[in-house]
């Protein structure tokens, strides 16, 4: 799969649940479902969090910056099992493993968000995830996901691969898994 062109703000909010104050990505740069995806966070002074953290130098605190980051993995997992969520539509973070936040992202920056599937087990996706500003790595973690999808609350899996050098992670996803590893 080639990467898809960028989604400007009304195609991500088709694709997150998540709605103002907490909607957290503004645009999609690049998507190649079962791979990886580049978006877009404006961090501007009128966020919510700022008058309170911190009134004499606004921060974005660095969980939102992981919140961010968990969004933007969001539609990458719901993009690769071909998902547009609807009002039964879950999406849970369920860990987070290895953060680290590296500079302070203030009002004014443009925070650009990566995230690469490393594996899908089980219904719990795994991400390697990195925010930058300005090409300078803010924040990193590996992130653990849990989308759900459907009103019987199914959970999304990633589509079967054939097997071969194009499979890519979605391979190693199914074979782990009928190996009986364990989760992510």
């Amino acid at each position: 799969m080639s990467a898809e062109p960028y989604m400007d703000i009304d195609a991500v909010r088709k694709q997150l649940p998540h709605r103002y104050p907490f909607l957290m990505v503004d645009r999609v740069l690049e998507c190649e479902p079962g791979k990886s995806i580049r978006a877009i966070k404006n961090v501007t002074v009128n966020e919510p969090y700022f008058p309170g953290h911190f009134p004499h130098r606004p921060v974005m605190p660095g969980v939102m910056i992981l919140e961010a980051l968990a969004q933007a993995a969001g539609i990458l997992a719901f993009r690769t099992v071909n998902v547009v969520p609807d009002e039964n539509t879950k999406f849970y973070f369920v860990g987070i493993d290895e953060a680290r936040f590296r500079r302070p992202v203030q009002p004014g920056d443009q925070i650009i968000l990566e995230a690469t599937l490393l594996r899908a087990l089980r219904g719990i996706w795994k991400f390697e995830t990195k925010a930058l500003v300005d090409g300078v790595e803010v924040c990193s973690a590996i992130m653990m996901v849990a989308p759900e999808t459907g009103s019987s609350a199914r959970q999304a899996k990633p589509p079967r691969a054939e097997a071969g050098a194009d499979a890519g992670v979605d391979a190693g996803v199914d074979a782990g898994a009928e190996a009986g590893e364990g989760a992510a």
